[in-house]
């Protein structure tokens, strides 16, 4: 491609047309869909794409699992055919990710929420019940918890379970987990954790009054409280109670079940699918099942998300059809293919809604909170 484009300027073509040029070339040159991102994501995008393949006879796309974070990275690097076209997410799109996509010339990206998930915290199947709270998350998993004294942070002392809560089993506080590039891991965090952190009433008021600089006006403090609040709620312990395993959740399910006193997260996706040798715990006395994601009763769920980078529909051959495929009832439907996957739908009026939205490829106009 060096070549190609000294060939160009040598020809009197200049240095922004020869660019615009080699963009078109490399662009004839994939004849297929780049897809990165969530790993929760990744085995409903894997169905899609093999139906869409089938269906076109277009080449079936090329998907990884890098973790949310991971594919936002990938996805807003750029606008070039170099980069991926389609971004898989566990999580909604941040802000600073947004605005790295702008500054990169990744302009108008389209949001295409697909359904929701729930959160398992699960152990092996062969492992008594688990039955938790969020607050003994909060207590079990945070790096520094409540102290004695109002207002004391203490670094995290609890080695067992039982310390927390004498119902709970006298056992080693062991949790495999996926890394801070995941978007479950982020879920994990905002939903478990902060869910159980704001048990405690002072924790809870520095969010209120972040709120309450933030309407007087002074921007300063509104952030420094936030910042403050989400270090206690969100920050993982790192003395090994909490075990990084990676983007890779078989890998989890492989260690719960040699290890039948350890808990895993991943998405509930993952869990149906490996039903037999893995359950979920019940959290805040609710089981986790698809109808207890759906009815939102089940307190550690979230929406799932693919993000599409609209400079490269056209370049890119088949981009519009699996966009349409995804979005068709036979797949995210109520009896479609993915809910065989353990995707759990949208209300039929909030997947005609965005249906049309994907469809037509609109813009995602984000602004900061």
């Amino acid at each position: 491609m060096k070549t190609f484009r000294s060939g160009l300027i040598a020809l009197g073509v200049s240095a922004a047309v020869s660019t615009a040029l080699l963009t078109t070339a490399n662009a004839a040159s994939r004849d297929y869909i780049d897809i990165v991102g969530s790993s929760t994501v990744y085995p409903f995008a894997t169905v899609v794409a093999e139906t869409y393949g089938k269906k076109t006879g277009n080449k079936t796309p090329k998907i990884e699992s890098t973790g949310s974070g991971g594919g936002m990275k990938l996805f807003c690097a750029g606008a070039g055919i170099d980069t991926p076209d389609i971004t898989n997410a566990s999580r909604r799109i941040k802000m600073s990710e947004f605005n790295k996509c702008q500054d990169n010339g990744v302009k108008e990206i389209t949001e295409v929420q697909i359904g929701f998930d729930g959160i398992a915290i699960a152990n092996a199947k062969t492992a008594p019940d688990f039955k938790i709270t969020l607050k003994d998350l909060f207590l079990g998993l945070a790096k520094k918890v409540p102290g004695k004294k109002p207002g004391e942070l203490i670094d995290n002392p609890y080695k067992s379970w039982k310390e927390i809560d004498s119902n709970l089993p006298d056992e080693k506080i062991e949790v495999l987990g996926p890394p801070p590039t995941s978007g479950t891991r982020d879920a994990f965090a905002e939903l478990a954790l902060e869910g159980g952190c704001k048990k405690f009433d002072w924790i809870k008021q520095i969010k209120a009054d972040s709120k309450k600089a933030k309407k007087a006006g002074d921007k300063a403090k509104a952030k420094e409280l936030k910042q403050k609040y989400k270090a206690i709620c969100h920050t993982i312990r790192e003395d090994g109670a909490y075990v990084e395993a990676g983007e890779n959740d078989n890998l989890i399910v492989e260690k719960l079940v040699k290890n039948p006193a350890a808990l895993g997260v991943f998405g509930f996706s993952f869990l149906d699918q490996n039903s037999d040798k893995v359950k979920g715990a019940i959290v805040d006395s609710v089981p986790l099942t698809f109808e207890s994601i759906a009815d939102g009763s089940y307190p550690v769920s979230r929406p799932l998300y693919f993000y599409v980078k609209n400079s490269h529909v056209g370049k890119v051959p088949g981009i519009k059809e699996y966009v349409t495929e995804f979005t068709s009832e036979d797949a995210w439907g109520d009896d479609g293919y993915l809910t065989d996957k353990g995707l759990i739908p949208l209300s039929p009026e909030k997947r005609k809604e965005m249906a049309k939205s994907a469809r037509n490829f609109t813009p995602l106009e984000l602004k900061a909170e």
